[in-house]
């Protein structure tokens, strides 16, 4: 195995907000954020984060402390994580789409310090209402030192882009206090912070009611972007339309392999496919950093598709089954096909396809790891490594590996095994060291005896034209222990019944794999940008049974 770059082990021995230095001196002209309509350069995204950081010491905020961001994207997100690395703190980047209980454990379990809220997506997300439900005593706070019992480590909250009066202490109040700090001292603090220190503290979903909070380095974040860029030769010209979450390692490392090479980076809070599509076009972007079917769909299915130009993108990147990929490389002619495989214990994606693979390589691998990164598939119950090309649990080792769950040293220590990750993954590594990912450890059925792999069937159903997307859950059987159940969403305007489904799969794929429930959905269940399985219902009634090739009257 081959080590990382010059490039990229430099970019590790920055922090955050270092590297942000260095491209506002490359490139302090150029476009560093576009986010609903504000632009930034990268000379003025430098002088906005110094600012900010000022403000968080003017707030007692010091290194090693934990400031949450709850926020929709936006470019006050950006300045307030570039500004915990100016002062070493850890920016807690809470998800979004956290329901009340989720919070509130967050808040506590990772001992908060500051909390800065936004209402740049009102009325959609109202963070302060939610607060003050969660914690009564918030509705009676009027700035000054917050004392809640359920919460004890957090002492303020700042309340950012309301419209209306919330008593909570404000953005001006926060940057007015920024005055009365010496920018000399943001300028030591940010010599002195370590890459080794956490940049970021993300809750990565699971399949459990409880999230684990990952502790994501300087270093590794540093190093993870910049062998982004360099796998896929980004420059300051490059435009890369990236719509997910900032809560999420698909936005942050983007977000650093722009710092790495003075890309562009555009992003929205709320993803609205028209308004995409007219920025593909008219800013030339060049990179579309997308992820998941949910996004593309919206983008080819949209009324504006075919009169946007889209020629200038070079790259598309999605996750998802082959058929589906390669009606994306049809819609997008330009563009070169990227597949990935990462986790967010893993610095986000360690690993993508290569460009100078042949396009059809992608539909068949999630990717090559990065130089200095190693994959290895182990047979799960033994824990003895498996021979290339033999499917078992993915593990990965080298420099993107996280630095644990905060809190949770028995979790850490089930994870972490002499120095690689157990990903809970499920899939082989070829001869050659590209993954191929085959569904979660945890997401297979055992029907009738028989191991199978929920993105198995998952896969086929997708196949057919009229499925957009399909989850696979195991649902008790009286026959065979256990059988599929499949949720669906249909493409636009298509129209078929359970039962047609079902037929599509007789005599096409194994008898015992076929779903024997299915019931079709618009909406799912997500955390981030992924779907929780755990919460699909598994109420199913036996009058919701089908029998494949029986008909409705002798099932």
């Amino acid at each position: 195995m081959t080590g990382p770059s010059a490039r990229v082990v430099a970019a590790g021995r920055k922090t955050s907000a270092q590297t942000l230095a260095d491209a506002a001196h490359k490139w302090p002209d150029a476009t560093a954020l576009l986010i609903d309509g504000t632009r930034l350069s990268w000379r003025s995204l430098l002088d906005d984060a110094r600012l900010w950081a000022r403000g968080l010491i003017a707030a007692g905020v010091k290194s090693g402390d934990h400031v949450g961001i709850l926020m929709p994207n936006c470019v006050d997100y950006a300045r307030l994580f570039y500004a915990c690395g100016f002062i070493g703190a850890t920016a807690l980047t809470v998800n979004a789409r956290f329901r009340d209980d989720e919070l509130a454990y967050a808040i506590r379990h990772s001992d908060m310090d500051v909390l800065f809220i936004g209402g740049h997506a009102l009325p959609h997300l109202d963070f302060h209402a939610m607060l003050t439900r969660i914690y009564p005593d918030l509705g009676d706070w009027r700035a000054g030192r917050l004392h809640l019992t359920d919460a004890p480590r957090l002492r303020a909250i700042y309340a950012l882009a309301y419209p209306h009066e919330t008593g909570w202490h404000t953005e001006a109040a926060f940057l007015e206090a920024a005055d009365t700090i010496d920018p000399a001292l943001v300028e030591r603090l940010g010599d002195e912070a370590s890459p080794d220190a956490p940049a970021l503290m993300m809750y990565s979903s699971g399949t459990t009611s409880r999230p684990k909070a990952c502790l994501i380095s300087h270093r590794s974040l540093g190093m993870i972007g910049a062998a982004f860029a360099e796998r896929f030769d980004l420059s300051c010209g490059d435009r890369v339309m990236n719509p997910l979450p900032f809560f999420h390692m698909s936005a942050m490392l983007p977000m650093s392999a722009s710092r790495a090479s003075g890309a562009a980076l555009f992003s929205t809070a709320h993803f609205e496919p028209g308004e995409v599509l007219r920025l593909m076009d008219e800013e030339r972007v060049t990179f579309g950093y997308l992820s998941f079917p949910t996004l593309v769909n919206q983008l080819i299915g949209h009324t504006d598709f075919a009169g946007r130009d889209c020629s200038a993108l070079r790259f598309l990147h999605c996750v998802g089954p082959a058929k589906t990929m390669e009606k994306y490389t049809r819609a997008f002619p330009s563009a070169q096909y990227i597949n990935a495989y990462g986790l967010t214990e893993a610095t986000g994606v360690p690993c993508f396809t290569d460009p100078a693979d042949p396009p059809e390589e992608a539909l068949n691998v999630s990717g090559r790891p990065f130089a200095g990164v190693a994959a290895k598939a182990v047979d799960p119950e033994t824990l003895c490594d498996l021979a290339p090309g033999e499917r078992g649990e993915i593990w990965l080792s080298g420099w993107p590996v996280f630095e644990g769950y905060f809190k949770d040293a028995e979790a850490t220590d089930r994870a972490l095994v002499d120095g690689w990750l157990r990903t809970g993954d499920m899939g082989h590594v070829r001869a050659d060291g590209c993954i191929v990912y085959e569904g979660r450890l945890k997401d297979m059925l055992k029907i009738g005896g028989e191991n199978v792999a929920a993105l198995e069937i998952e896969t086929w159903l997708c196949s057919h034209p009229y499925v957009r997307i399909a989850q696979v859950i195991g649902v008790p059987d009286d026959h065979l222990v256990e059988v599929a159940a499949a949720y669906v969403q249909l493409a636009e305007n298509a129209r078929m019944t359970p039962r047609e489904l079902v037929d599509h799969c007789v005599g096409r794929i194994a008898r015992y794999k076929i779903p024997r429930y299915v019931r079709f959905v618009d909406s799912w269940p997500m955390s981030t940008t992924k779907i929780q399985k755990f919460k699909l219902p598994r109420d199913f009634s036996q009058s919701e049974k089908i029998e494949p090739g029986k008909p409705a009257d002798q099932a």
